[in-house]
């Protein structure tokens, strides 16, 4: 079995979401909270810039930018995608990276509770999501695109041999709520404790199957021919992420006061549900399938 011998907590990937960013700054003032005997940690802050800034990114979208074509593109050079190129030389480079398993560390303005966000597929990381879930089990198991290779995903935590995603919500942009940082260090500090227990062949039986949502697509707000918008996330949908919406279900509701009703032909589970980032492209929601993890 392949050892995770070093692992890199990264923080700050968007300069607007804060617990990332101060719990590294924790880690980083006490790393035995992150090292366990069988491996080490290192912990990086992303984007300092974008949080200088006081905003999400400075130029470009940094968690979208570690593509391999991408990385490999020197044209490409603005702050994100320059920085992107420095960190997948510090933690990479991406399919031969020093760096064994990457925790990237998120928040959301969504209800989303504390989320694992797995990008691959494979054994290590069916038997992490077990583990998590069953020491954690508010905890929701996300597989997102995890059908693509590595080198074709944008995310960050794909720079690691293995990598994965801490979404925890909702937090408002800019600002630390207590909660959300306990939930976050909990489900880290999960993972850290499974790398520990995996490397040594130590692992507890685990559950062979475990409930997770696989991302399907998202869908926009409603708009107008201008590009106007025409209504917002129905309030029977708003904060509740990952409740089922069934076919005819009110998912937007008009400024003129028409609802407008889920037109799809299976029961889906919204996430990401009015996050504030995403207003830009005026997304309103990603949809998702309940799927089982099985354990091999």
């Amino acid at each position: 079995m392949d050892k995770i011998k070093q692992v890199a907590i990264v923080g700050g990937v968007h300069g607007n979401e804060f617990s990332g960013i101060y719990l590294v700054k924790q880690y980083q003032a006490t790393p035995q909270h992150v090292t366990r005997p069988s491996f080490d940690s290192r912990c990086v802050w992303a984007n300092p810039e974008a949080y200088y800034a006081n905003k999400r990114y400075i130029h470009s979208d940094l968690n979208r930018q570690f593509k391999n074509v991408d990385l490999a593109n020197s044209s490409l050079s603005n702050y994100e995608q320059s920085r992107a190129k420095v960190l997948n030389a510090e933690l990479g480079p991406k399919g031969a990276a020093k760096t064994d398993l990457l925790i990237d560390l998120h928040n959301t303005t969504s209800n989303m509770g504390a989320c694992l966000i797995l990008t691959q597929a494979g054994p290590f990381y069916n038997k992490l999501a077990a583990y998590v879930k069953m020491k954690m089990p508010e905890a929701i198991i996300s597989r997102d695109e995890d059908h693509f290779a590595a080198a074709d995903h944008a995310l960050m935590c794909t720079l690691g041999r293995y990598g994965v995603l801490v979404e925890v919500g909702p937090q408002p942009q800019s600002v630390l709520r207590h909660d959300v940082l306990e939930l976050m260090d909990r489900m880290t500090q999960h993972i850290l404790d499974f790398v520990e227990l995996y490397n040594t062949d130590k692992l507890p039986p685990l559950p062979e199957h475990t409930e997770a949502f696989r991302y399907l697509h998202s869908i926009k707000l409603p708009m107008n021919e201008q590009g106007e918008r025409l209504g917002m996330v129905h309030k029977n949908v708003q904060d509740k992420d990952y409740q089922p919406i069934q076919p005819g279900d009110p998912i937007f509701m008009l400024f003129d006061g028409t609802e407008i009703c889920y037109e799809g032909q299976q029961t889906v589970y919204p996430t990401f549900i009015n996050e504030a980032a995403y207003y830009d492209n005026n997304l309103a929601m990603s949809l998702n399938e309940k799927v089982l993890i099985t354990l091999e």
